[in-house]
């Protein structure tokens, strides 16, 4: 099986890179983009699995790369992954609203990320019921 390639958006560079070694530790490519101005760029560029967004980005807020994102055919159904340290509550709720497949409070817990990660990718089945 080929090898899952992730996009990484974000600002910080002690998360990006925490994310990928972590990320690339689990056998996962990696690409990585630090704004939201190279973002969609570096998206279209890479044609990534699974995409992790930052919502607080240079150069533009992450919801507006998200819905360039999603109105672009070759990545539309591309899942994302919206991680933040902005207010969780009304962050969670437009960011799943607005498509997102999870979201990750900052600082984010490794253990979960992963299985979040897998399961985005179809990798693991998804628990059924509760």
């Amino acid at each position: 099986m080929a090898e899952k390639k992730i996009l990484l958006i974000d600002d910080d560079k002690d998360v990006l890179q925490v994310l990928n070694i972590r990320l690339k530790s689990q056998g996962y490519l990696v690409a990585v983009a630090g704004d939201a101005i190279t973002a969609v760029s570096a998206a279209r560029k890479e044609k990534p699995d699974l995409i992790v967004l930052d919502i607080g980005l240079p150069g533009g807020d992450g919801f507006l790369v998200m819905q360039r994102l999603k109105s672009l055919y070759d990545l539309a159904l591309t899942p994302i992954i919206v991680v933040s340290a902005r207010d969780a509550v009304a962050t969670k709720d437009r960011a799943l609203k607005e498509g997102a497949v999870a979201y990750f409070q900052k600082p984010i817990k490794t253990k979960d990320f992963l299985d979040t990660v897998q399961r985005a990718l179809g990798q693991i089945a998804v628990p059924q019921g509760g």
